[in-house]
């Protein structure tokens, strides 16, 4: 069997790539864990020079990079270098941490007389990457890199349903191997559903980093936990990414930002803006400045230089995007830009028209189900009350952002450190949105999944944290410690630890 790529733009057969028998697939995980158990082996030093290296070999390949992306995904041409500077700036971060992050956690201040104690961060082993499309290098690098930086070995598994990284997961590959890493450490696979349910549940697999749908998420978790040896499990999911405009927010500056994080790759960002509340006094004139700038944005051939807003990925997400619009307006909602101002957004094509909609309410599927297009509804609320019950009333928590004056009156900052704390989501934006800083945990709450990328928290999942209770067994101390294992118990016995010195004396 074969997994076909498709270019969206053209609907033409891009590339070719066979699925592995379950035979292969067998070998292809003993490999890895043979390359694990010696690349454990190796210092972090050198795992960190193998990793520096990559990112001068990742370099190079830039314009390959970018070429790809457009022509696989659709993104215009001039965005995709974008995602090359934002996959270098994460693997230099994640670099810089990876010694403090990785490094054995001392409890030297509370270890007890004649003890050691100690955390240490040990491989896992052999970490299954399910990666998705929309951002196939800034997704993927959050866990490839960590991974073999804490000194394991990666299956990388491009998307099944969609086209961008048949091509691109190899290019990673092609950058890492040219970098030094060892034969078999970094393996890219392409797998049928079938094929990556049995890849989870190979036993040598020992942690799976998703990133897509809710669906598929659950599903996920569930094999995980159905296989033996309850393997861990890290699931980035969807989203339905809220704004909150305050009546003190820099309207001009706020809607240049909110057109960009609702439109930019088409809308197709976890934490792509796709709800906006605006506070009423400054409604209308916030959607009168959203709209005149969303209508300068140029939808056609991504490949072209003008070209600022490309096709989503398929023609069924195109129809599926379709569909939640005209249920909205059959519902009440207005739509603010003219269909003639798009005229590439055409039916059996993979192009959407952006789409401005208002009196919107959350019992429509706009407002409320994740909708992956460059397509955002804007409603009026009264105060900041309003708009955090809105935010939250979501069955999705990954990211939302506040807009307002919180540098010039303090007011403003504390109504935002208020908002802050009462919203459910991972994280929380001020005057910016659609962002991901390294240094900085990528987390969800609800829907939007569980565990944890980037940051040193997110470095740290892919090892064991092994305890480590060291006797140092001083001759003093040891004049009076019972034999093992009797002594843990009378250790326990804070009166036998602190007299210790007493008993010492004559």
């Amino acid at each position: 069997m074969s997994q076909v790529t498709i270019s969206p733009h053209s609907l033409q057969n891009y590339v070719t790539r066979d699925y592995p028998s379950k035979q292969e697939l067998e070998v292809i995980a003993e490999r890895a864990h043979s390359a694990q158990t010696l690349w454990a082996e190796v210092s972090l030093d050198d795992r960190i020079k193998v990793a520096e290296r990559f990112v001068d070999e990742f370099q190079k390949l830039s314009d390959e990079v970018a070429t790809t992306l457009t022509a696989q995904m659709g993104r215009p041409i001039k965005q995709s270098p974008g995602e090359v500077r934002g996959t270098i700036e994460r693997a230099k971060y994640m670099i810089s941490i990876a010694r403090s992050s990785l490094a054995d956690v001392e409890l030297k201040d509370t270890d007890k007389p004649g003890f050691r104690r100690y955390i240490k961060r040990v491989p896992l082993g052999v970490v299954l990457v399910i990666a998705p499309w929309n951002y196939p290098y800034l997704t993927s690098i959050n866990s490839v890199l960590p991974a073999l930086l804490a000194g394991n070995s990666v299956i990388l598994k491009p998307s099944p349903q969609t086209p961008t990284w048949q091509v691109t997961a190899e290019l990673l590959q092609k950058a890492f191997e040219a970098a030094g890493l060892p034969e078999n450490l970094l393996q890219v696979v392409h797998l049928s559903p079938e094929l990556a349910e049995a890849t989870i549940k190979n036993p040598l697999i020992k942690f799976v980093s998703f990133t897509g749908s809710v669906a598929t998420g659950h599903l996920v978790a569930k094999e995980a936990a159905l296989s033996s040896g309850f393997k861990g499990v890290a699931l980035e999911l969807g989203g339905k990414d809220a704004a909150y405009v305050r009546e003190d927010a820099d309207l001009d500056y706020t809607a240049a930002e909110l057109v960009d994080g609702a439109f930019f790759n088409s809308g197709q960002s976890c934490c792509a803006i796709e709800r906006i509340y605006v506070h009423q006094s400054k409604y209308d004139e916030f959607v009168a400045k959203f709209v005149e700038i969303a209508k300068r944005y140029k939808l056609g051939d991504p490949t072209q230089p003008d070209i600022n807003l490309g096709p989503v990925v398929t023609v069924g997400s195109a129809d599926k995007i379709r569909k939640q619009v005209q249920d909205a307006v059959k519902a009440g909602a207005k739509p603010l830009l003219p269909d003639d101002l798009f005229p590439a957004a055409k039916e059996g094509t993979a192009f959407v028209a952006p789409q401005v909609l208002v009196n919107v309410d959350h019992n429509m599927d706009v407002m409320t189900e994740e909708t992956f297009g460059p397509i955002v509804g804007i409603m009026k609320v009264s105060d900041d009350k309003e708009a955090l019950h809105l935010m939250n009333d979501s069955k999705y928590g990954l990211t939302a952002s506040v807009w307002t004056n919180a540098e010039g009156d303090p007011k403003s900052e504390e109504a935002f450190t208020k908002l802050c704390d009462g919203l459910d989501v991972g994280t929380v934006f001020l005057n910016r949105c659609d962002y991901l800083d390294p240094a900085l945990a990528w987390t969800g709450s609800k829907d939007s999944g569980r565990g944890v990328s980037l940051s040193k928290f997110g470095e740290s999942k892919v090892a064991l944290h092994m305890a480590c209770s060291l006797d140092t067994y001083s001759p003093e101390i040891n004049r009076f410690r019972p034999a093992y294992p009797a002594q843990v118990r009378a250790y326990e016995d804070q009166d036998f630890v602190s007299g210790w010195k007493e008993r010492l004396s004559p």
